[in-house]
């Protein structure tokens, strides 16, 4: 098996995603441990806890990262909802440490109109807590660089950047670098002067060490429109190169990349765009 996968239904149980996964050879995958349009779910089982771990074992499929719900905003100035949003992130924390998963990838949140300082603040803050709450957990936190819709926050590296440096324990956190959302984000890739630049601007903001898994996904949307769009691998704005880019640079062999791509309920698209990725590989 490679370092590719793709985000794998849960239904019937964690433990369900590793046989899905199976079947279209996936390397890695990532799943929701709740669901992900819920604010209240019920604690995993101990059964089920331990059949996740027996499949783990029997397939090695690793690692595995977990979404969290789309549902939380650490940058809201409401606080009703930071305060949901802090204890539904370390129910998430908590549910993928019991799994021994790598991390939780999170949307850092919108700001929602009370300014770009003011959310990164509140998210830093809200990280603090889930971190304080949680001070045995291995799982780390994955901020995802976003397409920046709206007053999302976490387009721009800077933006990762400051919320990181602001917080109490920076080591409990990494970065998932999802292709669609970076176009959008304004950041050009798509031939390989492009790529090192951006990689040199990640670097000088972040520090390669910080980055763990990858989301590739095709972008309907052009560069720097900050629309959030998937597509299939090739058929949108980024095309092919960049991913040829990706899958081939020494840098990142060890890393997970993980599609997040349009699909039925048969997986057929997933092996689709598997079978894309892996035609890029320079054997």
């Amino acid at each position: 098996m490679d370092r590719l996968g793709a985000h794998m239904s849960v239904a019937g149980g964690v433990s369900k995603a590793f046989e899905r996964a199976q079947s279209i050879d996936c390397g890695t995958m990532q799943i929701f441990t709740r669901n992900q349009n819920q604010w209240k779910c019920k604690p995993l089982e101990t059964t089920e806890i331990a059949r996740y771990h027996e499949w783990a074992q029997r397939t090695g499929i690793a690692p595995v990262v977990a979404h969290a719900s789309y549902l939380i905003n650490l940058g809201s100035p409401s606080d009703e909802l930071w305060d949901k949003s802090v204890e539904a992130y370390q129910v998430e924390l908590e549910r993928a440490d019991q799994l021994s998963i790598l991390g939780v990838v999170l949307h850092p949140g919108s700001s929602m109109g009370a300014g770009e300082e003011a959310g990164k603040r509140r998210i830093a803050q809200g990280l603090d807590r889930v971190h304080a709450a949680t001070p045995t957990a291995e799982t780390l936190t994955l901020l995802e660089i976003t397409a920046g819709q709206g007053d999302h926050l976490g387009f721009r590296f800077e933006q990762l950047a400051d919320i990181i440096a602001a917080l109490d324990a920076p080591g409990r956190v990494g970065i998932c670098f999802d292709t669609c959302h970076a176009l959008a984000a304004g950041y050009e890739f798509r031939n390989a002067d492009d790529y090192q630049r951006m990689w040199d601007t990640f670097d000088k903001a972040l520090g390669l060490e910080r980055l763990k898994v990858f989301h590739l996904n095709d972008s309907k949307k052009d560069l720097g429109s900050r629309v959030d769009r998937h597509t299939h691998i090739g058929e949108g704005f980024l095309g092919l190169t960049p991913f040829r880019l990706l899958l081939n640079d020494a840098r990142f062999q060890a890393l997970p990349m993980i599609l997040e791509t349009p699909k039925e309920e048969d997986m057929a698209d997933d092996v689709m765009n598997l079978a894309r990725l892996r035609e890029l590989i320079e054997r």
